[in-house]
């Protein structure tokens, strides 16, 4: 009995591994695609540009978006006078719609903001929260922005990856938890380096150094003797952490960061950056402990999963390796 539940709990999360790393374009099914790009030309003043896939519906919207007050839209230009465009941005057509719409806006000091807006949140808030404002009244952005940190760590496969990789290495919990808070301390600091523009790195060999890096602790999870990752994981934890947190900063600047309030979003990004790292180290331990109880390892062993994981690892170092070169 205990043989065949482990065997359905296997099948199950090795259903589940594939559905969850499978290429989302396998499973596209394109509806129409829009995208709404604003650049300010003169303060408070934007040229607007609107691509949408359905002709139909370009001529049956008056206009691409419900611009805050007290915005004025003419034409191809978006006026939003010495207040500049602050406040909700509206979509009321995507509900009920497959459709997501990109949205660009750069302002003339060189701040760019990127998003991806949805039918089941047909709304953009753009901050411009004045310094004078209480600490409550930054809620919204930091709850925003920890919402996106915990949407790219669980979406960054490289990480979860690491992640895991990490709690298959450490045994005991006092080290776990050592490791973890260093791995945060570490990728902590480099995201806000990295972020402020302190510290400057290529994206390419951040990138395939992140999927080393999950090799290399996937090769210490089956080295059967003692090595300085077993005997210190925390350091070892430590120094990938650095690269990751550029890794994250990389994701964060695509996004794009409010002006005024770069700390608070950096803030914010991080706290959900832990939380969907915390709730991976969650999972993994509550697998671990469940295998356990279902003597799970005797139907599939442990280190089937750490070569599957290091073998998607390697084969994402060697696609990244190219961009090295430039090609």
């Amino acid at each position: 009995m205990k043989a065949r539940l482990a065997r359905w709990l296997c099948s199950v999360l090795l259903s589940a591994a594939v559905c969850y790393g499978w290429p989302a374009s396998a499973f596209a099914h394109a509806i129409d695609s829009a995208s709404l790009s604003l650049f300010e030309v003169a303060p408070g003043r934007f040229t607007v540009r609107f691509q949408v896939g359905s002709e139909t519906l370009r001529r049956e919207l008056e206009a691409p978006a419900v611009f805050p007050a007290p915005c004025e839209l003419r034409g191809d230009l978006l006026d939003c006078g010495r207040v500049g465009l602050v406040g909700p941005i509206g979509f009321p057509w995507l509900e009920g719609s497959m459709t997501k719409l990109m949205v660009e806006i750069q302002w003339l000091g060189g701040a760019r903001l990127l998003r991806v807006v949805s039918p089941s949140s047909p709304t953009l808030t753009v901050y411009g929260i004045p310094a004078s404002a209480g600490v409550l009244s930054l809620w919204p952005m930091v709850s925003d922005y920890a919402q996106l940190g915990i949407e790219h760590i669980l979406t960054g496969f490289d990480h979860v990856l690491f992640v895991i990789a990490l709690t298959l290495l450490v045994r005991g919990r006092a080290a776990l938890l050592a490791t973890i808070t260093a791995f945060t301390l570490a990728h902590s600091l480099s995201l806000a380096a990295t972020a402020l523009d302190l510290v400057r790195l290529p994206t390419p060999p951040v990138e395939a150094s992140i999927a080393l890096s999950i090799v290399l602790v996937c090769a210490e999870c089956l080295r059967p003797t003692a090595s300085l990752t077993r005997r210190a994981p925390w350091l070892v934890a430590f120094a990938f952490g650095l690269l990751h947190g550029m890794g994250f900063a990389s994701a964060l600047l695509g996004i794009g960061l409010p002006e005024q309030h770069i700390p608070t979003a950096l803030l914010g990004f991080n706290v959900g950056v832990e939380l969907g790292q915390l709730g991976i180290v969650a999972g993994v331990v509550a697998i671990k402990s469940l295998g356990r109880r279902l003597d799970v390892e005797r139907v599939w062993p442990r280190s089937a999963l750490i070569y599957a994981m290091g073998g998607a690892s390697a084969f994402w170092f060697f696609e990244r390796l190219p961009a090295l070169f430039g090609r």
